[in-house]
């Protein structure tokens, strides 16, 4: 039992991280996709001066990066200050309370299953082994090692959403005019399936239907932008 704890427990609680950063990845790449497209598309729309739409886009990329990094920090923080506290919360409960700590993780062995003797005898053995970890892992799903760190956050999702957004914005800046509103339409709409094949890999759900909602979402807000640039360049 002590091997399971200290083998691979850590390994799927480290992999299941990783997938987290993944999938926050791409979710991040497809804001940086859509938000930035919607905005090329609709400045576009309503002018030819590739110096106005390079404007607009790097300008969208920039604070669409900086919204996202900051979001991501504030968010993690409090996420990191959270599982700090329960942690010493728990650090606190097992120097006073050794007692009441053992029945409580023997408590929770039992209630997997495990008869009330098994249940103890694993309890005792992997709070002889690392009382807090053999606590937080069974009680908050916390590992002490692994506590969430903001920087990461803020860093991964200011990327990922800069490399989604870089996309749109060399689509509708390279083609001649004529052809810049089709080039980044055919552009996003690969890009958005990519993204959708992604998610519903990771999140392990039915493909099409995640390719579909992130498709026709994605491109509805382009339509829109695209309308929207297109009256008001008709009315300048």
């Amino acid at each position: 039992m002590t091997n399971v704890h200290q083998g691979v427990e850590p390994h799927a609680a480290g992999l299941a991280s990783r997938l987290n950063w993944l999938r926050a990845g791409v979710l991040g790449a497809n804001d940086g996709i859509v938000s930035v497209a919607a905005l090329v598309v609709g400045v576009a729309a309503a002018t030819t001066d590739s110096h106005v739409i390079l404007i607009a886009g790097v300008a969208s990329l920039l604070a669409g990066a900086i919204s996202m990094a900051l979001g991501e920090y504030v968010s993690v923080s409090s996420q990191r200050d959270s599982e700090r506290a329960l942690i010493a919360k728990e650090t606190w409960e097992l120097a006073n309370q050794p007692e009441e700590e053992l029945a409580e993780l023997a408590g929770f062995y039992q209630a997997k299953g495990l008869s009330a003797h098994t249940a103890e005898l694993v309890a005792v053995e992997l709070t002889r082994h690392d009382a807090l970890a053999a606590h937080l892992e069974v009680e908050l799903h916390i590992d002490a090692e692994d506590v969430s760190n903001p920087w990461h956050a803020a860093f991964a999702s200011a990327i990922s959403f800069t490399i989604g957004a870089a996309l749109p914005l060399l689509a509708v800046l390279l083609p001649p005019p004529g052809l810049r509103i089709g080039a980044t339409f055919l552009a996003v709409l690969v890009a958005l399936v990519i993204t959708g094949w992604l998610s519903a890999f990771l999140g392990n759900s039915p493909k099409p239907r995640a390719i579909a909602r992130i498709v026709i979402g994605g491109l509805l807000a382009l339509a829109v932008t695209y309308l929207i640039g297109t009256l008001i360049g008709g009315t300048v």
